[in-house]
């Protein structure tokens, strides 16, 4: 049907062969067009039986594609587990979970998520109450398997989504593995950005005969946008975001983050120091959402700060700024956010902020990702420094004074044009065409102000030099946007390779204006690192994120303080008997994770998932399950529990010692 429709003739949802109650659901969401994947997927999947292999670009509704049939194919509630879909991370089966949800207008199909990194128990017990659609990571699925929870041998659809991300990350075995004790009968259909030969290898493997479906000359174009990514610390990711935004004339853009709360965060952040912000997340209503896009889209908001899934369908022109404030999550996710800048042949700026800890594997894959898209390639970039940005500022700000005032030179030629204009063709026309001949430069007229004013600087200036008193003027005026107070402090976050605001730049290193504080407050003592930074920000009547590169233990923790405060807590802690007992640490950073905290805190816990946190919150990880562990985890070169104990008591000495700076 949709192949005999006159060319030019807009498609429908309704024309696609979709029932009234899918339409519903449809409408509820706010759908309006279908995409060209949706227009040549939905019919097939609805009507036919054959297999489908279909190219799906980033952002063109490839969920729905495939959702919206399943859905309505399975309205019907079974005994058994009637579809399974794989994604390559727990990120993106979490956002298909809820997507496919979202697609139902009553309780079925039953949709469930199964990934790593979790509670299976959870998993366990929504699987026996039931449920038609497993969404979930091979990983899981598998471990779900052989316990005998999770049986497909009966299921209706096997479909891979994001394939070629699926074999980028090697699941080829897990997927063999899975498909194995699936229904032999069953529809496959994958769904991948690409189609490359080893994705065709194994269509040819699992699905025998298949169609591929694909949009007809829309190849991918490489994305105009210059791709950067800064090193950054959590604590020092708003004062990086704001040096971005100053730096940048005319800035227009939308910030990404991972959660409600930090959309919220973020948001408030950025209001406090006076810019035009607002939030987009799951929890604003539709009515406000549609009130915030509309400020945003007439820029009276010239930052828009969202979470992946309330930025959907969020199709806004002229934006010359994305902002990555976490790493995205996976490749595709990435290339969807870059994406809404750099359109129409504009030239736009993505900016990705990526914590010291992720530099070595989670940003190498997304890198390699985005190059294997062709969508160019990252490159570290630095965050500009205070001087810099004050610099950009100035001259911004100088150039709007003089345009207010009309005091903006413009070429000879327009100048005596417009005179020309003014006298009209007689003898002071010929003047100025001939001033003009002559590249004579004439001088700006300023443009008249309210009369009102014609007094009050008249007093101004009474007595006074009057350069003096504009120069004032203008200080009281402007002083507080272009003062270095402004701004806070960024440290080097990785001191090895001399990354930040100090390497490099003749200016003396963090070190020299920090000094490190062993404190006995520890995970058993009720703190974790926010718990630390408050306390200390408290007690001193400093900023949070002035509590820097927080350690922690089960006794104590260690902890970077500017100096100032640093040496007004040692003092404080000797004088008061009620605080924790606090000594200074000459030992370097490095040194302390190394030698105390283990060599692999960033690493792997046992667990299988990264801890993803400078901050060691996987408390999982090393630090309790090592008791269990024992020896073996010295042999990993892991430090167990027993031994950071020890190092705690290494620390201790007598409140009367005088302190040698030696343990």
């Amino acid at each position: 049907m949709i192949e005999e429709m006159e060319e030019g003739e807009a498609i429908s949802f309704e024309d696609l062969g979709l029932d009234s109650v899918t339409l519903a659901a449809i409408a509820k969401k706010g759908f309006v067009t279908p995409s060209p994947i949706q227009v040549l997927a939905i019919p097939r999947l609805l009507n036919g039986e054959a297999n489908v292999v279909a190219r799906a670009r980033t952002g063109t509704g490839k969920t729905a594609a495939f959702g919206l049939p399943l859905v309505q194919r399975l309205r019907e509630q079974g005994d058994h587990v009637r579809a399974i879909i794989l994604e390559p991370t727990r990120e993106l089966a979490m956002q298909t979970c809820t997507e496919m949800a979202s697609f139902t207008t009553g309780t079925s199909p039953r949709t469930a998520v199964v990934y790593g990194g979790s509670s299976m128990g959870e998993q366990i017990r929504q699987l026996r109450r039931g449920v038609d659609i497993v969404v979930g990571t091979p990983g899981r699925v598998q471990d779900l398997m052989e316990r005998g929870i999770l049986d497909i041998s009966r299921i209706e659809y096997f479909i891979l989504d994001e394939g070629d991300e699926l074999l980028d990350m090697g699941f080829v075995e897990d997927i063999e593995n899975i498909f194995s004790s699936a229904n032999p009968d069953c529809r496959v259909l994958f769904f991948s950005a690409t189609v490359p030969k080893s994705i065709l290898r194994i269509a040819d493997q699992f699905m025998g005969d298949y169609e591929i479906v694909e949009e007809e000359g829309r190849d991918e174009e490489p994305l105009l946008i210059e791709q950067k990514y800064w090193v950054v610390r959590d604590s020092e990711k708003i004062e990086a975001l704001v040096r971005l935004i100053d730096i940048s004339p005319d800035f227009y853009g939308l910030v990404f983050v991972q959660k409600k709360t930090d959309a919220d965060d973020v948001m408030k952040a950025l209001d406090e120091r006076g810019y035009a912000v607002s939030a987009l997340h799951g929890d604003i209503p539709q009515n406000q959402r549609e009130k915030i896009l509309a400020r945003f889209r007439a820029k009276r908001v010239r930052i828009l700060v969202a979470t992946d899934v309330a930025a959907r369908g969020i199709d806004i022109g002229g934006l010359t700024h994305v902002v990555n404030f976490d790493l995205p999550f996976d490749g595709p996710t990435y290339v969807h956010r870059i994406g809404r800048t750099g359109r129409a042949g504009a030239a736009g700026m993505a900016v990705t902020f990526v914590r010291p800890e992720e530099c070595r594997r989670k940003l190498q894959y997304l890198k390699t990702a985005v190059k294997r898209s062709a969508k160019g390639e990252m490159t570290e970039g630095s965050v500009p420094t205070i001087e810099e940005v004050l610099e950009v500022k100035k001259s911004r700000l100088f150039e709007e004074v003089k345009e207010k005032l009309g005091l903006n030179r413009i070429p000879a030629q327009e100048d005596a044009a417009q005179e020309s204009d003014a006298a009209g063709d007689g003898e002071d026309g010929e003047t100025s065409r001939e001033a003009s001949d002559a590249g004579l430069q004439t001088v700006p007229h300023l443009r008249k102000g309210d009369p009102v004013f014609d007094k009050m600087a008249e007093e101004l200036c009474a007595g006074q030099d009057a350069q003096e008193v504009v120069a004032s003027l203008l200080a009281a005026t402007y002083g507080s946007s272009i003062s270095k107070k402004r701004y806070g402090k960024i440290n080097s976050p990785m001191a090895k390779t001399g990354r930040g605001e100090n390497a490099g730049r003749g200016t003396s290193s963090a070190a020299e204006n920090q000094i490190r504080i062993y404190a006995q407050m520890g995970w058993h003592d009720g703190y974790n690192p926010r718990r630390i930074a408050e306390f200390f920000a408290t007690l001193l009547h400093i900023r949070e994120r002035d509590v820097d590169a927080i350690e922690m233990a089960d006794k104590f923790c260690l902890l970077s303080l500017p100096k100032e405060a640093g040496e007004r807590v040692l003092e404080l802690s000797k004088r008061d008997m009620s605080l924790p007992h606090m000594h200074l640490d000459s030992k370097s950073v490095a040194g302390v994770r190394e030698g105390r905290m283990g060599r692999d805190r960033g690493g792997r816990n046992f667990g299988g998932e990264r801890s993803g946190s400078r901050f060691g919150r996987e408390r999982s990880g090393y630090g309790e399950r090592s008791r269990a562990k024992g020896g073996s985890n010295a042999r990993r070169g892991v430090h167990t529990a027993t031994q950071r104990n020890s190092h705690a008591s290494f620390y201790k000495r007598s409140p009367s010692a005088p302190f040698s700076g030696d343990y």
